[in-house]
């Protein structure tokens, strides 16, 4: 989302990422089911596929739905919370992760 200040210069609205990750924690399983929806939950984890590489077999990619940490146990590729997770599994930024994110929360469909 952008808008325009008094003088016509465009600038990103912006997202408190705190606010925005402490909002996502209660629909955690929602949101991970929309991004990952061939995940199951395994105890406190969500276990998936990971799409951003050739996976046939769960189980190395894990995201612990309690702290929102997420990594590829069969590659180098971790993050810290759900907004580095979209970004990573979108190809995007941080930024756009987080507008997606917060439109996911609100009911939007992108």
């Amino acid at each position: 989302m952008r808008r325009v200040d008094n003088r016509g210069r465009e600038q990103m609205a912006k997202i408190d990422f705190r606010k925005l990750k402490a909002e996502a924690k209660g629909q955690l399983e929602r949101v991970l089911e929309s991004i990952l929806p061939d995940g199951t939950k395994d105890g406190r984890e969500w276990v998936a596929l990971n799409p951003t590489r050739t996976d046939r077999k769960k189980g190395s990619f894990r995201i612990n739905m309690d702290s929102g940490l997420w990594a590829d146990f069969a590659t180098s590729d971790r993050g810290g919370d759900i907004i580095s997770l979209i970004a990573y599994v979108d190809g995007s930024g941080q930024y756009e992760a987080a507008k997606k994110l917060k439109g996911m929360l609100r009911g939007d469909h992108e």
